[in-house]
């Protein structure tokens, strides 16, 4: 290789990336899915567990002229646990994540989704979709990892007519080299592990920053309308079920049921994983301090549902219905959470 005067060296590795992003670019354009069909039409019942799941009791989602919540939009044209098989299916795209594998990049993780709505998805409409691959990012490195990310583009159809796109966007990696280090004891002397990465912040504006007024005086507030009397979870500046812009902070009690749960295994977060068991030692926790960790939704006494996690067991004995109880952590120097611990029968050997 030849190189003019002042001309900087390129190292082996960054022609090799170029030599590869060149390769991923000339996918760009090409078709992942033609032609594909949702494996069921728009139904009642796949509506009406999902507006569960979700707690949304909207109207407009229930009764004869019903619709599908427009969030549904990806979900009609998913092939669920036996895929959809080769019928629609492009190539391009498996070669794409084929070149990325074979080049280091084999780790996965989703980052972010858009949509567009173009009309309602009523139950008995047929979904069609088309996808493409719409970019492929430059070499980024994150906290991760260094990789690329890649956008598909899906264009949804309902009953031949223009429904929504949906684009979804991954980032394709090789993880990050982490040397391995052991925790610190906590300067409290309790001998818990103190985290080697923090918590993320949350995101305090005027609409929530009363419930973390609240957190930091050990209280954990919800909403009531002040209309209709409705409780309601997150915060939010007016009533989901009547509209009404009047409320009030309550104080909920803290008693509650896990309503559900994921024990989170990949990608390890050192902040979220030793708090489960805070009994232990910190020789007893560093081997574990990557994971696994629960994340629960609770739902209060109150009748309105949390995301937390549940303390003072292992995550894999969190249960469908266990009962909780409220208590308040600091979990780092700066951040105290509300989290939840079992109660009564629900641990092993009684109350904690």
């Amino acid at each position: 290789m030849t190189r003019g005067r002042g001309e900087p060296a390129r190292s082996a590795e960054a022609t090799e990336s170029d030599e590869l992003y060149e390769k991923l670019k000339a996918y760009e354009g090409r078709a992942a899915a033609v032609a594909g069909r949702g494996k069921d039409p728009v139904n009642e019942p796949m509506i009406r567990h999902w507006c569960e799941a979700m707690g949304d009791t909207d109207a407009a989602y229930t009764g004869p002229e019903a619709v599908a919540p427009p969030t549904m939009l990806q979900v009609w044209t998913m092939g669920g646990l036996s895929g959809h098989g080769h019928s629609g299916r492009s190539e391009a795209y498996d070669e794409l994540c084929a070149l990325l594998d074979d080049a280091g990049y084999a780790s996965v993780v989703a980052t972010d989704c858009e949509q567009e709505y173009l009309r309602p998805l009523r139950p008995g409409d047929e979904i069609t979709f088309d996808a493409v691959i719409e970019s492929v990012s430059e070499r980024k490195t994150t906290k991760l990892g260094t990789g690329y990310f890649v956008t598909t583009r899906m264009d949804v159809r309902a009953d031949g007519e223009p429904a929504g796109t949906h684009r979804f966007r991954i980032l394709k990696f090789a993880p990050a080299r982490r040397s391995p280090k052991g925790s610190a004891p906590a300067a409290d002397g309790s001998g818990r592990p103190r985290p080697t990465a923090k918590r993320p912040r949350p995101v305090i504006n005027r609409d929530n920053a009363g419930f973390w007024d609240g957190v930091a005086g050990h209280q954990l507030l919800i909403q009531r309308c002040g209309d209709c009397a409705r409780p309601r979870f997150p915060w939010l500046p007016g009533c989901n079920a009547c509209g009404s812009p009047e409320w009030e902070a309550v104080e909920a009690s803290g008693e509650g049921t896990v309503y559900s749960y994921v024990v989170m295994h990949h990608p390890p977060f050192p902040a979220f994983s030793f708090f489960g068991v805070p009994e232990q030692s910190a020789d007893e926790a560093a081997p574990h301090a990557a994971g696994p960790y629960a994340v629960v939704l609770v739902e209060l006494a109150e009748g309105v549902r949390v995301i937390s996690q549940v303390v003072g067991v292992p995550p894999g004995e969190v249960r469908i219905g266990m009962p909780v109880r409220l208590e308040f952590r600091r979990v780092d120097e700066e951040l105290e959470l509300p989290l939840f611990r079992p109660v009564g029968s629900a641990v092993p050997g009684g109350v904690r």
